[in-house]
C-alpha cells in the first residue's frame, strides 16, 4: 500500500525521553520511508525533540507509572486516543530505546494478507516451546499450557492493522486489568499476554530478530531495528532490578526450572509420537 497511514505509538517517561530523539531521526530517515508517518509519544517530559517543528509528532501527557506499570498498562494508554488511531491503516508500538539501523520498506514489515505482526524474541527464537518464557500461572488470563505454542515473541515490536490491532489492544487490556485487580500480574506483563493472544489468533506476520536486535549480542541476523542497552544511557528501576534478582533465587525459580525439565521429556517423546504417525509406523 503506497502512501499508507503509520501511527508509531512509544512511550518514554521519566529518562527514557533520552532515547527519543535518535529513534525519531532514524525512523524519519530509514523506516517505511514511502508511508505517512505519525508518532504519538507518552511521556511526562514538558518538552520532547520536534514536537514544536515537525507536524507528525503529538505529545500526549503521560504520569510515569513506574515498573512495571510503564509496560504492564501500556494498552490503557492506547486506549486514550483509539479514536485517532482508527484514522490509520496501520498502528505499531516500539520499544523507547529502539533505532533503525538500516531501510526497512514496506514490502518486508508491513502485513498484507495478515492481520498482525509480531517479531521472535532475540533470546528465545532457537529454543524449544518447552523453553519459553510463557506465563504458567493458571490463574492468570495469559497462561500458556505446555505442549502449546510453537513461537515466543517480543513486547518491544508489534503492531498490524489498525482495526485488527486496536481489537488486540482492547482485548488485553481488559484481560491485564481483571487480573490486576484479582492481584495477578503475568510473568512478562503486556508480552505474555501478547504471547497468548497470538496463540488463540494465529492471524500474525512473523518477522525474524532482525527486527529487535540487542546491541552487544551476535546473533545469525541483519541488524534492521536494533535495541540499545539501557544501562548505558540510564539507570534501571531498581524495582526491576530487585524483582528479577529475588525472582532467579526463589522457591517458585527452581520449581519453574525442574518443570522444564520434566516437559523437555514430555516434548521429545510427543514429537517422536508425531513424528512415527505420520511415517505410518505406529
Amino acid at each position: 500500500m503506497k502512501n499508507a497511514r503509520i501511527a508509531i505509538l512509544y512511550i518514554c517517561t521519566g529518562r527514557y525521553v533520552e532515547f527519543w530523539k535518535d529513534f525519531y531521526i532514524s525512523f524519519e530517515q530509514k523506516f517505511l520511508i514511502n508511508s505517512l508517518k505519525e508518532y504519538f509519544v507518552f511521556t511526562d517530559a514538558d518538552f520532547i525533540y520536534a514536537e514544536d517543528e515537525s507536524n507528525n509528532v503529538h505529545r500526549i501527557e503521560q504520569e510515569n507509572l513506574g515498573w512495571p506499570g510503564n509496560t504492564l498498562f501500556r494498552f490503557r494508554m492506547f486506549k486514550r486516543i483509539e479514536s485517532q488511531l482508527k484514522e490509520f491503516d496501520y498502528i505499531f508500538f516500539m520499544n523507547a530505546n529502539i533505532i533503525c539501523m538500516k531501510k526497512v520498506e514496506e514490502e518486508v514489515f508491513l502485513p498484507r494478507e495478515e492481520s498482525l505482526l509480531v517479531v521472535q524474541h532475540p533470546g528465545w527464537y532457537a529454543k524449544k516451546p518447552f523453553e519459553f518464557e510463557y506465563d504458567r500461572n493458571k490463574k492468570s488470563s495469559a497462561c500458556i499450557k505446555y505442549l502449546c505454542g510453537e513461537v515466543y515473541v517480543c513486547g518491544g515490536v508489534n503492531g498490524g492493522k489498525a482495526e485488527a490491532f486496536l481489537k488486540l489492544v482492547n482485548e488485553l487490556n481488559e484481560r491485564i486489568e481483571k487480573d490486576y485487580s484479582n492481584g495477578i500480574i503475568a510473568r512478562w506483563h503486556d508480552e505474555s499476554h501478547l504471547n497468548k493472544y497470538i496463540i488463540e489468533n494465529g492471524d500474525f506476520k512473523l518477522l525474524s530478530p532482525s527486527f529487535c536486535y540487542p546491541e552487544g549480542k551476535e546473533l545469525p541476523y541483519e541488524k534492521y531495528l536494533l535495541v540499545l542497552d539501557k544501562k548505558k544511557v540510564i539507570s534501571l528501576d531498581n524495582n526491576k532490578i530487585n524483582n528479577q534478582r529475588l525472582y532467579r533465587s526463589s522457591l517458585q525459580y527452581k520449581i519453574n526450572r525442574a518443570r522444564r525439565n520434566y516437559w523437555a521429556i514430555i516434548y521429545f517423546i510427543y514429537k517422536n509420537l508425531k513424528h512415527f504417525k505420520g511415517l505410518g509406523l505406529n
